[in-house]
């Protein structure tokens, strides 16, 4: 058991998803150990910004007077993956086109309720830990450094 190496994984999660994986590549861990970092990486960081920007949400609410949106790109293409597949699209895209904090944050600003975006966040995140790890097993059996 690598501590060090299990929080490197988890660390690089909750920045990109994408980083989890080629962590766990670059440190040697096997596909199990990352696939489980990264998902409790992305699981970790979704509890914490969950938490703390539902209360922050509530807190603006409730004392501010929300201003108008900036519209980007990106905000455009949230709205059309929330129109046609609500939390669970937006959830199935955090790890690819979102970061797990942007996702999260993205979740809430629709005002989903919380424990619907945890349970979808925790499903796909482990459906794509999975897919990824896997894939850094493929990368390091075919070029092995």
């Amino acid at each position: 058991m690598n501590w060090s190496a299990y929080l490197a994984v988890m660390g690089a999660t909750a920045l990109k998803f994408i980083g989890g994986p080629l962590t766990g590549l670059a440190l040697g861990l096997t596909w199990y150990e990352t696939a489980l970092c990264t998902w409790l990486g992305m699981m970790l960081t979704v509890s914490v910004v969950l938490g703390l920007g539902h209360r922050l949400q509530t807190w603006y609410f409730k004392y501010k007077k929300p201003k108008g949106l900036v519209v980007s790109k990106r905000l455009r293409t949230a709205v059309k993956i929330w129109k046609m597949f609500g939390i669970q699209g937006i959830a199935f895209m955090t790890p690819l086109l979102f970061t797990p904090i942007g996702g999260s944050l993205l979740a809430l600003s629709f005002r989903a309720p919380l424990l619907r975006i945890w349970t979808f966040m925790a499903i796909y995140g482990a459906i794509w830990a999975l897919a990824l790890s896997s894939l850094m097993l493929v990368f390091r059996i075919n070029f092995p450094y």
